[in-house]
């Protein structure tokens, strides 16, 4: 379990990790092997953090360095195997690295979004028990859990928004897989570290987690897209753009990002800061050949 932190730091220049993904369209593979779509960096930017991309091919070495130096790190989503591709692997280092940092009482927080929070779901499981939960291109509002009035992730939010939330369909969902809470409730691995925050219903039926936190760690997984809200405008596709989905986004953004402040991690110098930051990286528009309007290739 996590020590209690020694004191409570207050890092104004965060620094948000986001782990690379692998190109499985193939559209996208003359590009590059990884990417990174610009919805998520803006997203993490408009929190009040920088953004450092974490590529596949480092060393465990090389990963036990960056974790040093960075103050939160986002899982995001795509298409992968969650067991065996790189994106699994090189994401249980990181769990593994902020699991250990946090029982010392080092503060670190971790996001996942869709499979990002599937991953998260089968690093804690030690399996994949994911099942047939799609819920493709539509907006939905959160059956939020009892548990969510009380959550870390929620308590910002007014009693007047939890209720919108409730009723209006400011959650874009885009996945085919998910866990059921069926499934949630039988595993004792994932109700021991996790608690769910709300649920919805799939196009099958199923009744699945849509939000969940840990209980004793600063780890978080939601199964829908904040960062659509703002920052993706395929009109094809139904991303939630209303006022109050625009202040969900910002709410969530600004959340994780500040559960990053408390992370005393950072880099050597400032010439090594700046070499690592996303600035450095020109991303490509997209809009004419996938669903985002511009892709960090790496």
């Amino acid at each position: 379990m996590p020590a209690t932190v020694k004191q409570e730091v207050m890092n104004d220049r965060p620094v948000i990790g986001i782990l690379t993904q692998i190109v499985s369209d193939d559209v996208m593979k003359p590009f590059g092997k990884t990417y990174i779509p610009a919805s998520y960096v803006k997203y993490t930017e408009s929190g009040g953090s920088r953004v450092m991309p974490i590529r596949l091919t480092h060393t465990t070495a090389e990963y036990e360095e960056i974790f040093k130096k960075i103050n939160g790190l986002i899982f995001i989503g795509g298409a992968v195997d969650l067991e065996t591709s790189d994106f699994a692997r090189v994401a249980k280092i990181f769990y593994q690295l902020a699991l250990k940092a946090n029982n010392a009482g080092d503060f670190f927080p971790i996001w996942g979004t869709c499979m990002g929070m599937q991953l998260l779901t089968v690093l804690v499981a030690g399996e994949n028990l994911l099942e047939k939960t799609t819920a493709e291109n539509i907006a939905l509002p959160l059956n939020l859990t009892t548990e969510a009035y009380s959550s870390q992730m929620f308590k910002g939010f007014s009693d007047e928004f939890m209720k919108i939330l409730t009723q209006e369909p400011l959650t874009g969902n885009f996945h085919h897989y998910g866990l059921t809470v069926k499934i949630f409730q039988e595993n004792k691995k994932l109700q021991n570290f996790f608690t769910i925050l709300s649920t919805n219903i799939a196009e099958n039926g199923a009744h699945f987690v849509s939000t969940l936190e840990a209980k004793s760690y600063p780890f978080y997984g939601v199964q829908w897209h904040p960062e659509v809200n703002r920052f993706q405008w395929d009109s094809k596709l139904n991303y939630p753009h209303s006022l109050h989905a625009v202040q969900l986004s910002s709410q969530m953004a600004e959340f994780f990002v500040n559960q990053g402040r408390r992370s005393s991690h950072h880099f050597d110098n400032p010439m090594e800061e700046a070499s690592s930051l996303i600035y450095n990286y020109t991303p490509v528009y997209a809009a004419n050949f996938t669903a985002y309007e511009q892709i960090y290739f790496f």
